[in-house]
């Protein structure tokens, strides 16, 4: 489930191995080169943290942030 919180949308994904993160990782950055909208993300062994908003809106969550919150859903690894 995704946290709205002080206009950022954040999640944290937990995997099996440090290689299953970077893998999501990898595919993350395909997608957010694909829509052109970058999120912060942490990576801590097997769990991974993505936190983002639109910084061309005024640094508030808009509809491309959860736009691109539904696509990493979509992500399979």
């Amino acid at each position: 489930m995704w946290n709205l919180k002080n206009n950022q949308l954040s999640k944290e994904f937990n995997f099996n191995s440090f290689e299953e993160a970077i893998k999501f990782i990898s595919v993350l950055a395909g997608i957010c080169t694909k829509e052109n909208h970058h999120p912060e993300i942490v990576n801590q062994y097997s769990k991974v943290t993505i936190s983002f908003c639109t910084h061309d809106a005024g640094n508030i969550v808009t509809d491309l942030d959860y736009k691109l919150s539904k696509l990493i859903d979509e992500i399979v690894i």
